[in-house]
């Protein structure tokens, strides 16, 4: 019958499971270690940035002022050279251009977030799993032994499946404080990319009756620009 060979299953044991959670808990620590490294790396100063910003605008230099920003790898840098780069076609070109790169550095903040999520939300169930298959496996052994004083065996196994469901807890409370203080982060640097990028817009706005002339820019550079 159907259950007789699920029971079959049952009693392989949960050992297997732990391994599967001893393998999730190593690469969610990866994962939670080159996020964190990757957010030190990419730390934007807001306000410096802004005041950099007003500065070369007001000084009509757009080429040194995208220049400057593209050497910068954070997400607010990236959206205002992305932004700069379209400042001659008007503040919607450059809204366009600077919500496209957004959406892009959020896809490259956001790498690994969808696995710790997933890894914080199930591996509890399947410690669950493994605590089922010990408990089964250990009736299993009870039933052989009716009659027959319980053996301690017995009594260890039930202990035993109980440590897969306490294990899974383990590595799904990491990975889910991981992947909150991540997000949080992320929502961070969006908020502030939105404040450079509003500015950036409210200046080519006011500016947009005469157009932002760019006075730092290099012959080539103007060269380019004209063919």
């Amino acid at each position: 019958m159907l259950t007789e060979e699920l029971l079959k299953i049952a009693n392989i044991g949960a050992e297997w499971v732990l391994w599967v959670l001893l393998v999730l808990s190593l690469a969610s620590i990866a994962v939670i270690g080159e996020r964190i490294a990757f957010y030190l790396q990419h730390r934007a100063r807001v306000d410096e940035m802004r005041r950099q910003l007003l500065k070369f605008l007001d000084r009509n230099e757009v080429t040194k002022a995208r220049k400057h920003f593209r050497q910068d790898a954070t997400m607010e840098a990236q959206v205002l050279a992305a932004g700069l780069d379209g400042a001659s076609h008007g503040p919607e070109s450059v809204g366009e251009l600077m919500n496209g790169t957004l959406a892009t550095e959020r896809v490259r903040y956001e790498r690994g977030l969808s696995f710790l999520a997933t890894v914080g939300s199930n591996t509890p169930y399947i410690g669950l799993f493994g605590t089922v298959l010990g408990i089964i496996n250990a009736f299993a052994a009870l039933n052989v032994a009716a009659g027959a004083t319980v053996d301690t065996k017995i009594m260890g196994a039930i202990s035993e499946a109980l440590v897969a469901t306490g294990v899974g807890l383990l590595v799904a409370i990491p990975a889910v404080v991981a992947f909150n203080s991540f997000k949080t982060s992320v929502k961070k640097s969006v908020a502030s990319t939105d404040k450079l990028a509003r500015t950036l817009l409210a200046y080519l706005s006011a500016d947009a009756s005469r157009g932002l002339t760019d006075a730092g820019a290099e012959p080539e550079d103007k060269a380019t620009d004209e063919a």
